[in-house]
């Protein structure tokens, strides 16, 4: 196919792997082709944009303005044209062997997504589920095409895509058993004096549950940070520290770790996790499938 009788649109693939691994060698092995077709590649398109588009600086390759404009858009045009081809209105899951894949915080891993395996194993055996670490920006993966859904907060959802609920939870602290504050209840003076074990979450500058402190004049020490939920749990036992976590992940604790359950002295609002998807993609059979799935496991979730 050619555009205007002179640009190969199969060049736009190769462009957009330029510009997004800024590497003629890396562009070259994601499209299995030689250095030097790589490099003719590139060379073609600089002589169609009349423009450089990857410009060495130092020992790294950066790209010019007007490379900068390009990437996004070249990027979501393939993506489109991808879709377009791929997507079906048959869906069978009992035969496919599709691969999804799935941004999500490992707190969503050990709390809906164990019972999703176990239902989608049950109706689909073939499926595949590729579970991918949260970042900042989360629907540009959803416009690269890198995921096929996220599972957020509310907060943290993009307007440009729809996105719907898939449940709710609410925060409460967790204690060990035997430490200082293994009995009685929490006042608001006892938290703010206590030492918190907190979570960076990637996806944002704070975890929600500090921005809703935050909105109600209420400081904490936070002096110990992970990266993960999962780990909170396990860094308060031995310790005369508190964590802030989602009930969920601290019933799911409970069960093999010394930890008392204690109610927060503040009220926040609840956690409300959604599914988000593509624009482009609402029709996809696959994922309106597994989206229906999830709403399944969650009905049954305690």
């Amino acid at each position: 196919m050619r555009f205007n009788n002179k640009f190969d649109l199969n060049l736009l693939v190769a462009l957009d792997h330029l510009l997004h691994l800024r590497s003629v060698s890396g562009a070259a092995a994601r499209m299995n082709m030689t250095q030097s077709a790589m490099s003719n590649a590139l060379l073609r398109l600089r002589t169609y944009f009349d423009d450089e588009l990857l410009v060495k600086i130092g020992r790294r390759m950066e790209l010019t303005p007007r490379a900068e404009v390009l990437k996004d858009s070249i990027r979501d045009l393939l993506v489109r044209v991808d879709w377009a081809i791929a997507s079906s209105a048959q869906f069978d899951p009992a035969q496919s062997d599709r691969c999804f894949k799935i941004l999500a915080s490992d707190y969503t891993l050990v709390t809906l997504i164990p019972r999703l395996l176990a239902r989608s194993e049950a109706l689909a055996p073939g499926i595949r589920f590729d579970f991918l670490q949260q970042v900042q920006r989360p629907e540009r993966a959803l416009e690269r095409g890198d995921v096929d859904l996220l599972i957020i907060p509310e907060e943290f959802s993009s307007k440009l895509h729809p996105s719907e609920p898939i449940f709710e939870d609410d925060f409460c602290v967790i204690a060990w058993s035997k430490g200082k504050y293994g009995r009685g209840k929490l006042s608001r003076q006892d938290f703010a004096d206590a030492s918190h074990v907190v979570m960076r979450p990637a996806i944002a500058a704070q975890s929600l549950e500090t921005h809703y402190l935050e909105q109600r004049n209420t400081n904490r020490r936070e002096d110990v940070s992970v990266y993960a939920f999962t780990a909170l749990p396990h860094l308060v036992v031995g310790t005369n520290r508190i964590a802030t976590v989602h009930r969920r992940l601290a019933t799911a604790a409970l069960r093999s770790l010394p930890l008392r359950i204690i109610e927060l002295p503040i009220a926040l609002p609840v956690l409300r996790q959604r599914v988000q998807w593509h624009r482009y993609r609402s029709n996809d059979a696959g994922l309106l499938w597994l989206r229906k799935l999830m709403h399944e496991v969650v009905a049954e979730l305690p």
